[in-house]
């Protein structure tokens, strides 16, 4: 099965101009990701209580972002199968990553609001890749 579209989002400027906004915004997301890394290293090396879990999920984001950053671009060779993924991951990571955060005792105040920060980025590529040149450029098959 053929998962690309018929014109390449490349050859759309309103898709283009979007999906460089897409990848701009979880290119920002990675380094805030990253700078959440060294903040968790950073009150871990001054002696304040750092669980596994802030460990863990500091280094895991920046890594995400990466991955997202491959398959957004897939989707901008065309692949819709790939928009479709960085769609949907778009709108599950801000309501995991926030929602987990907000659990009692999982993490201090101060992760949680560092953590949401992070992940504003990922809710604008939710908007861009719900919006009309996106949706254009990668029309639902059927």
């Amino acid at each position: 099965m053929d998962f690309r579209t018929n014109t390449q989002p490349a050859e759309n400027p309103a898709a283009r101009q979007a999906l460089d906004a897409a990848r701009n915004s979880i290119g920002l997301y990675g380094v805030l990701g990253a700078a959440a890394l060294v903040a968790v290293a950073a009150v871990a090396a001054t002696g304040h209580t750092v669980n596994t879990f802030m460990w863990v999920r500091a280094a895991l984001l920046p890594v995400i972002a990466y991955v997202v950053l491959r398959v957004l671009a897939a989707a901008a060779r065309g692949s819709r199968r790939a928009f479709e993924r960085v769609s949907a991951l778009a709108v599950i990571m801000p309501v995991a990553i926030i929602g987990v955060d907000l659990i009692p005792g999982v993490c201090p105040p101060w992760y949680a609001v560092v953590q949401t920060l992070c992940v504003l980025p990922v809710i604008r590529v939710a908007f861009l890749t719900r919006g009309a040149a996106l949706k254009s450029a990668f029309p639902k098959a059927g």
